[in-house]
């Protein structure tokens, strides 16, 4: 029993509890916690999925087959009950999770655990989540129809709420003693936000100016440069972009800010990302359209995603959403199918503010001085006095760094720009391609699209495929937003947008399919200035050769592709670093390991002891050749690899190759040896304390709870191959989380699978079903019901009623 793990970990935890029915520290209490009318015990079971339920404010009776998965497929006669039903059901099966995360995005984590999540939630609300959010609702209250959507949304979940008694709660409001509020629009912008922000919320302008000053121009560049070697975009070379007639921002005549800025934000995880492709009907072996989309994101329990099928006289669309959020995000219907993966676009710039005096109430800009506005934000914090941040607002945005946040000068700030900040309506998107019938139709949805920047593959029955990179991009002049902006200079500011006409893509290209693995978007010859904190460089190659050299594609290939785990960042360095390291210098024990990585065939497969070899000496190759990025009191940011693996080949002499602890003047090829040994000491640690370092082993995948991986909740050691790098982009706790593969038959077959299960209840047996068959990378059809009447596939049926 799971839960049977938690109650040892509260008794050892608390040793003797005296009061079982008072708070101890941050533990609930424990007599409550553990009553058998209303503790954890009621939440040891399987969500119920037949029986007849009665739902206030319906119009109609709606049916929610549900298969053997747990996936629910819901049948409604308008789309009001329909959505009233998407967001009833969602709650059922993951209501905790998806209030916790609206929680996290608005900056209210402190409400939760107390003083603890302070920090966390300053920084959510001076990046603006919350004024993002009211924007876009703003924008939203401007379309009836989205907002009654959303509105029958709200009252699902709500409808959800209200019959839950006390032993109904998930097991999570129970550990942590409280209970949910009513759902509203409101909180579904801040869900949206949170994406936002996990994706395009990522910069570096901060880091770079500072290396600017501290390295020069020159040497800026040559360690990130706007372009490699190599570039392989999701764009193919040679576009013709003679349609695009609006000419790039001019240049102004200003110069460059130099700030030491010592301290930055945290930021999202840099391997978020993902892949999609689609292949035309000439490449694919049944001459139907087939798209493939896999979203790399933090695997969490409850899983990211929830699988489930929305029918009515609008729509048949099946596909992954995010619980808390209107209709399906990645997913197909009877004509179309799309995908989508992070375009990795700077949407994010800092600008330099200049306070006339203390009080910050105006700012320098131009030849004037600027009125500012002050926003205050209460933070509320359980069992403690709430916490009042002001935080100023410029027209860039919030000022998020100032003499009371990571700086001390009271007379200056740091004001972020954000794409993400700009209002947009969100839900019309995903109902737009939730009902497209053609190409049209997706163009059309996607149109109206600002942040995060995205992918979006489309594949459709009528045998077009096609990829846009979409979202509302500022048109920059060269370098602009790369470093820290003049908040005063108006040339500085956003001049325009690139027209989303000439937004890059592409339809039905000759070579007969589209793919993308956040690379860069396009090559040199676009006409806008395009730069970005970090392109893929590996996973795109791979990718694109195995589609380049096949002449037909069947479903299986898409699967084998899908958990390819070729790790061509080894395969390019490896060779080079074997012929030139001084292997003399290597004990008997060292040898035996390097042995490994010369017959390594550069597959990470869990069987494999070279990718556990491989991944700890290329972490201290890393180390040793930026070890001046690794100071106090200065925010820098090393290399990226693929230019760090240029560098160590091609400029093996660079005064960065030095290590500066040591009198000697280090070579790459002495970092490859000095590496190996620093790796080779840390491997014998660990065969200590374990029994083997084949990869699944070493690796330590995990899948954790949202509550800092819960032991009881999480699960740990699962065996699955690949790494960050490779196109089965799987590190320790990030990866695929949502594999899905669909040929635009008629009615379209599809495929998929994620690490998790439907149910958010960690006592139920649908929590963590799917996970051991994603790491062995196996799929499962899925069931696309064409109408009501078919039974077959069906495991049970709920009916919801209105109440009368």
């Amino acid at each position: 029993m799971k839960f049977i793990k938690v109650i040892i970990a509260f008794a050892f935890t608390l040793g003797l509890f005296y009061v079982l029915n008072t708070k101890i520290g941050s533990l609930p209490p424990l007599g409550k916690f553990l009553a058998p009318n209303e503790g954890i015990w009621q939440n040891e079971g399987t969500e119920s999925t037949d029986g007849t339920l009665q739902i206030e404010g319906l119009q109609d009776q709606v049916i929610v087959h549900y298969d053997r998965h747990l996936i629910p497929h819901i049948i409604a006669k308008n789309d009001l009950d329909l959505y009233k039903a998407q967001g009833f059901i969602t709650a059922k099966h993951r209501l905790w999770q998806m209030e916790f995360q609206t929680f996290a995005a608005a900056g209210r984590i402190s409400e939760i655990i107390g003083e603890k999540g302070l920090e966390f939630d300053r920084n959510q609300r001076r990046k603006g989540m919350l004024f993002g959010a009211e924007n876009s609702l703003e924008v939203i209250k401007n379309d009836p129809q989205a907002l009654a959507f959303l509105t029958a949304y709200s009252e699902g979940v709500n409808a959800y709420i209200k019959q839950l008694n006390p032993e109904d709660l998930p097991v999570e409001y129970k550990l942590l003693d409280y209970k949910p509020e009513p759902w509203s629009v409101e909180k579904t912008t801040h869900l949206l936000m949170y994406m936002t922000d996990m994706l395009c919320g990522r910069d570096s302008d901060l880091e770079y100016t500072n290396m600017l000053r501290k390295f020069g121009k020159a040497r800026f560049d040559l360690l990130f440069p706007d372009f490699f070697d190599i570039t392989e975009p999701v764009i193919p070379k040679n576009r013709d972009w003679s349609f695009i007639d609006v000419p790039q921002t001019e240049t102004p005549l200003s110069e460059q800010l130099l700030d030491s800025i010592p301290e930055v934000m945290d930021k999202p995880h840099p391997n978020n990302g993902s892949n999609n492709w689609a292949v035309s009907p000439q490449k694919s072996y049944s001459g139907n359209t087939i798209l493939a989309n896999d979203p790399h994101l933090g695997l969490k329990l409850p899983a990211i995603w929830i699988v489930m099928q929305l029918q009515s006289p609008t729509q048949n669309v099946f596909g992954a959403t995010l619980p808390g959020a209107l209709g399906i995000i990645i997913g197909f219907n009877d004509d179309i199918a799309w995908g989508v993966t992070n375009a990795t676009r700077d949407v994010k710039d800092w600008y330099k503010i200049e306070f006339q005096d203390a009080s910050r109430q105006t700012y320098k800009y131009g030849d004037a001085w600027k009125k500012t506005s002050l926003r205050l934000e209460e933070i509320k914090i359980r069992n403690k006095p709430s916490f009042i941040d002001s935080v100023v607002y410029t027209h860039h945005g919030p000022v998020a760094y100032d003499h009371t946040f990571k700086s001390d000068n009271s007379k200056k700030g740091y004001a972020m720009k954000w794409a993400g900040h700009i209002g947009h309506n969100f839900t019309n998107l995903f109902l737009k391609l939730n009902r497209g019938e053609n190409y049209d139709d997706y163009v059309d949805a996607i149109s109206g699209h600002v942040a995060p920047a995205q992918n979006f593959a489309f594949a459709s029955n009528q045998g077009d495929i096609a990829l846009w990179i979409q979202g509302q991009f500022p048109n920059k002049w060269e370098g602009q937003g790369k470093f820290l902006l003049d908040g005063s200079n108006p040339e500085h500011d956003w001049q325009s947008f690139i027209p989303r006409a000439f937004n890059a893509h592409v339809k039905n290209p000759e070579r007969g399919f589209v793919s993308s693995a956040n690379q860069h978007p396009v090559d040199s010859t676009y006409p806008y200035y395009v730069f970005n904190d970090g392109y893929g460089t590996y996973r795109n190659r791979v990718i694109n050769n195995y589609l380049n050299v096949r002449e037909k594609l069947t479903v299986q290939d898409f699967k084998h592709l899908q958990n390819n785990n070729i790790n061509l960042k080894a395969k390019e360095l490896v060779p080079f670093m074997l012929e030139k390291m001084e292997t003399p210098a290597l004990t008997e024990a060292e040898q035996q390991l390097l042995n490994h990585i010369r017959a390594w065939n550069f597959d990470n497969n869990i069987h494999s002891v070279a990718p556990s070899i491989w991944s700890v000496w290329i972490k201290h190759l890393y180390a040793l050749t930026w070890d001046e990025f690794d100071v106090e009191d200065e925010a820098l940011k090393a290399p990226f690899m693929y230019q760090t693996i240029y560098l160590l080949k091609n400029h093996p002499n660079d005064p960065f190759m030095d290590v500066i602890d040591t009198p000697l003047k280090e070579t790459a090829i002495d970092l490859f040896t000095l590496s190996f040994k620093e790796a080779a000491k840390e491997l014998d640690e660990w065969k200590r304390n374990n029994e083997s370092l084949e990869w699944k082993h070493f690796k330590g995948a995990y899948v954790g709870h949202l509550l800092q991986n819960l032991p009881a909740f999480s699960r740990f050691d699962i065996p699955i191959g690949g790494d960050r790098n490779t196109v089965n982009a799987s590190d320790v706790n990030h990866g695929p989380s949502w594999r899905m593969i669909v040929e635009m038959s008629s009615p379209p077959k599809a495929y998929g699978i994620y690490p998790g299960g439907q149910s958010g209840n960690p006592g139920s047996k649908y929590y963590d079903n799917f996970i051991d068959d994603w790491a062995k990378g196996v799929y499962y059809d899925m069931l696309f019901l064409q109408d009501d009447k078919q039974t077959e596939g069906i495991m049970s049926t709920q009916t919801l009623t209105p109440k009368r």
